[in-house]
């Protein structure tokens, strides 16, 4: 793929993502972020991002996405903390349910239409066995973008399925494995997309802050597009119908 693909002489493209509206994104990740000028979508839990309304409204000001990440967060069963309601005992019109009542509440509470999906847990069927089905298509019916989780390579902008993007993890990373994710994306002219819970200095499931703030020193100025998921998607969706 051509390096013209992307507007501006970038030769690659890069989202951050943080899942569930966690109080340590409010309180660490938004001021750093801001300070840097970088913007960043957020696929939040209804309650937390409730808890700390004010805050993630302020967030949309500054140019940072919200996105959609279910109601209930609905996971695997074989995760201990989903097995109340777990998506081997769901269908497609409850995950449907799911969708349309974490959009509403988040238009209710921030004024906004959230414009991308991210899976909980990575995961994209509901039911058992012979009676799985993919609830991808109802993400491509709601949303521009569907963002996956937990994968092992960037996408593809040429084609790359928007319903399910892919995602790499960055909790617990070093910042040389970082670098190695945006050395691979400018080669392959990639879009690629970071996924992130905590931002912290340690603890399970964090971005090390000085990781992040070393990402964000060294995209400064840069060769890549850094940008929200909404944004990079519309752009890429705008660029194949050309």
């Amino acid at each position: 793929m051509s390096i013209e693909f992307w507007p501006e002489g970038k030769v690659a493209a890069l989202s951050l993502t943080f899942d569930d509206a966690r109080p340590s994104q409010v309180d660490h990740g938004l001021p750093l972020l801001d300070s840097y000028g970088v913007q960043a979508t957020f696929y939040v839990s209804i309650q937390p991002m409730r808890d700390r309304k004010t805050e993630w409204k302020q967030s949309i000001k500054n140019g940072h996405e919200i996105g959609n990440h279910t109601f209930n967060h609905p996971c695997s069963g074989n995760f201990s903390f989903a097995r109340n309601k777990p998506l081997e005992e769901y269908n497609l019109e409850q995950m449907r349910d799911e969708i349309l009542k974490a959009n509403s509440c988040i238009e209710q509470e921030l004024g906004i239409q959230p414009k991308t999906f991210a899976y909980p847990c990575g995961q994209k069927f509901v039911g058992r066995s012979k009676d799985v089905r993919s609830y991808v298509p109802l993400v491509a019916e709601y949303f521009l973008v569907g963002r996956d989780a937990f994968n092992e390579v960037p996408n593809d902008p040429t084609f790359t399925d928007l319903a399910q993007v892919t995602a790499l993890d960055m909790d617990d990373v070093t910042f040389e494995t970082v670098q190695q994710y945006l050395d691979y994306a400018r080669k392959h002219n990639s879009w690629l997309i970071f996924l992130g819970h905590e931002i912290s200095h340690q603890g399970k499931q964090t971005v090390n802050i000085s990781v992040l703030e070393k990402l964000c020193q060294f995209l400064k100025d840069g060769d890549i597009w850094v940008d929200t998921v909404e944004n990079i998607g519309t752009y890429i969706n705008q660029k194949r119908s050309i």
